[in-house]
């Protein structure tokens, strides 16, 4: 992705102006926010409220104290003019990991070229830690996917979030050849920009094709992780020692401004999502002092 120091730019428009008639008939719109707070020994899901087809699970425990949510979204999928709108608030010392059953998928956008759009907004208060840590995201061909996330922590919060995408779908030999996908990244401390990144990406185009780019690869990721209390230079070298099952694959890790980055390329999400939970298993020990033990339902 580009780095750069501007500011998050606001979720892009449409590729094409809507038609007459595209108004919330033509559009599925879903919202959902979520509040947690420290309650005694664990953290409590203690606001929740949903519009349209976006839902969660019931909270989850395996660990104890903190809590697990599944993102529920029944459609499936965005088509043209859905947009999903995520907000997550997560008070003092409470302690929350986020995540979905399922891959998410952009379906080819109609004549009209509408796009599709996901939004997500955090607050993490002091002392409280939130992983984002959503299951890859498809395009399919012809597809117009929008997303953009930000994520504001407090002064001694910690974050751990990744990004994983296909461009197509290679099991069943469809490219990614028409249609384009603008991912846009940011992370704030105590309102500080930390990390701001963009990735404006068009099918068939210089940056799909070329080496300083995607290389023709199909499958791209992104994890981030702040709020060490130390220099994490063992975490690094441990990060560089992994071995992807694509050995075709590239990554790098980098640590800068108090942000760890891990970036992936390769051709088969199976091996890019294995590759992610070990990252996540090495950092999150040091950073959270908790073992990576998997959530079930990505086992499932």
């Amino acid at each position: 992705m580009q780095s750069s120091s501007e500011p998050a730019l606001s979720t892009p428009d449409c590729v094409a102006p809507p038609r007459e008639g595209f108004g919330q008939n033509r559009q599925w719109l879903a919202s959902l926010e979520l509040g947690f707070d420290l309650r005694g020994p664990r953290t409590a899901l203690h606001h929740l409220r949903h519009q349209g087809p976006l839902r969660v699970q019931k909270p989850f425990y395996p660990e104890g104290g903190c809590c697990h949510v599944y993102l529920l979204h029944p459609p499936g999928g965005l088509v043209s003019g859905d947009r999903l709108d995520i907000n997550m608030t997560l008070d003092t010392g409470s302690s929350a990991l986020v995540t979905t059953p399922s891959a998410g998928k952009i379906y080819k956008s109609d004549s009209h070229a509408v796009a599709q759009h996901q939004h997500l907004d955090v607050q993490v208060g002091p002392q409280a830690v939130l992983e984002w840590l959503p299951q890859e995201t498809i395009m399919f061909d012809g597809a117009l996917g929008r997303t953009q996330a930000q994520v504001n922590l407090a002064a001694d919060a910690k974050f751990i979030g990744w990004e994983l995408v296909s461009l197509g779908r290679p099991a069943s030999d469809e490219r990614f050849t028409r249609g384009s996908m603008l991912q846009q990244m940011s992370i704030y401390r105590e309102g500080k920009p930390l990390l701001i990144e963009k990735q404006d990406l068009y099918a068939d185009s210089e940056l799909s094709h070329q080496a300083w780019g995607l290389d023709n690869r199909v499958v791209s990721g992104s994890a981030w992780a702040t709020g060490f209390e130390a220099d994490p230079k063992a975490v690094i070298d441990q990060l560089r020692a992994l071995k992807s099952e694509d050995i075709q694959a590239r990554f790098a890790i980098s640590f800068r401004r108090d942000v760890l980055c891990v970036r992936y390329l390769g051709d088969e999400m199976e091996a890019a999502r294995h590759f992610f939970i070990q990252a996540w298993q090495i950092i999150r020990p040091v950073l959270l002092q908790r073992d990576g033990v998997q959530p079930r339902i990505w086992l499932t």
